[in-house]
């Protein structure tokens, strides 16, 4: 299979110290990749690597079937990305920074400015310089950039960064409408673990440098079992009742006030009945299912 983006052993330390050991990623065109791990697990340092910011100590990055090295400038402009913090020149507006970036990137159409700003939810803030920007705004301007020139890749570091709750359900459907109306394929890295399960198409799970797993949120779901959720007022009580009241012996203790039933041959309907027959204050009870964020931890833990 051919790859839009794909790493080949790649490898990066800083003071001797392996930051990025033997990685590889393979994205598929059009799709949305999501890159997870935890703060330090090397993410960061990835992304650099495959936009040629800094230079792998072995291995190799492919872009649109070409390595990438010091003169692959006409594929870096097909790219559009936000790593780290932000810069923009602070005593100028949000759109004189954009039509300086369409001069660098030789992008001509200044029409599409104003489309990128009110994409990025930038409304009604022409007069205003960066330097009156709040953290939020900043991080818009730089999904703005982003795609400006409606770039064929996106590389994306945790871009809702400092977005509010209703930022972040915007910018969701940015990357959906991006993806699917301009076939825009997306690599984004995010350590909310609930975004990415919202709209990736497959996962590269990074820890310690190493990426533990490559897998497609389809077979991820594949994986995915119910479970009854249960929280009361006494664990210990409830211990006991579940095993020898009820029979179960495939539970796990949470905290010591909630607790997840795996057997499956018992309904919510007659584990409630049980408990408050036994005297134990229920809290709350339902069916759950295992999500991205439980799969990550099991991965992690393999480790």
């Amino acid at each position: 299979m051919e790859y839009i983006m794909e790493t080949r052993n790649l490898v990066k330390s800083y003071k001797n110290k392996t930051v990025v050991d033997a990685v590889n990623i393979h994205v598929k065109k059009g799709e949305i990749y999501g890159f997870v791990g935890p703060n330090g697990a090397g993410k960061s340092t990835v992304m650099k690597m495959m936009l040629n910011l800094t230079n792998p100590d072995s291995g190799e990055v492919s872009i649109f079937g070409k390595k990438i090295g010091d003169k692959s400038y006409e594929c870096l402009k097909r790219i559009g990305s936000l790593i780290e913090t932000p810069c923009f020149y602070e005593k100028i507006t949000g759109r004189q920074n954009l039509e300086l970036h369409c001069e660098y990137m030789g992008f001509h159409n200044r029409e599409r400015i104003g489309e990128a700003m009110q994409l990025a939810g930038l409304n009604n803030i022409d007069g205003k310089s960066v330097s009156h920007y709040s953290m939020g705004m900043k991080q818009r301007l730089a999904i703005a950039r982003a795609i400006l020139t409606k770039p064929e890749l996106l590389v994306l570091d945790e871009p809702i960064n400092a977005l509010d709750p209703e930022g972040i359900r915007e910018m969701r459907t940015l990357f959906r409408h991006i993806n699917q109306e301009y076939g825009t394929t997306i690599f984004i890295s995010s350590h909310i673990l609930s975004e990415v399960e919202q709209i990736a198409d497959t996962v590269g799970i990074i820890q310690g440098g190493k990426l533990l797993k490559e897998i497609s949120m389809s077979d991820i779901r594949k994986c995915q079992t119910d479970y009854i959720e249960l929280e009361v007022d006494d664990m210990e009580r409830t211990g006991y009742v579940l095993e020898q009241e009820l029979g179960l012996s495939d539970f796990k203790v949470i905290t010591d006030k909630k607790a997840e039933i795996y057997d499956s041959d018992k309904s919510v309907k007659e584990i409630s009945a049980v408990l408050v027959q036994n005297g134990i204050g229920l809290i709350s009870i339902g069916v759950k299912q295992n999500s991205l964020e439980d799969y990550f931890f099991h991965i992690i833990g393999e480790v």
